[in-house]
């Protein structure tokens, strides 16, 4: 009987606790994915400045500014980027952890049949 109520409390927990998290698989998708694209255009800005610099069309200090500029948003994202595989490697471990708890339950659940 006990078995049984912390078996179905433990599934219960398993099914509601994605609906409280507050950084949910879409909102992370989405936000990875629009890192990804102002990346890109920032790494694209950086070239064209480049390109503008070495055919005359900007002054040294323009160029300076302009380059310290994109290069700090672009800083700024690839942590964003760190930071956030570092969360998916947390999430990882916790799955597995889970896991493990399940497996020693089904085990614990088969002895008890067992007997």
């Amino acid at each position: 009987m006990f078995l049984t109520a912390v078996f179905l409390l433990g599934c219960l927990y398993l099914v509601l606790a994605p609906l409280f998290k507050e950084d949910t698989f879409l909102d992370h998708t989405r936000k990875s994915q629009t890192n990804a694209a102002t990346k890109e255009a920032l790494l694209t800005t950086l070239n064209e400045i480049e390109f503008e610099y070495k055919m005359d069309k900007l002054s040294e200090s323009d160029y300076r500014q302009l380059k310290k500029q994109y290069e700090i948003q672009v800083t700024k994202i690839m942590k964003d980027e760190e930071a956030s595989s570092d969360k998916q490697v947390d999430l990882d471990l916790l799955a597995e952890v889970e896991r493990e708890i399940e497996e020693s339950m089904k085990k614990n659940r088969k002895k008890g049949e067992g007997k």
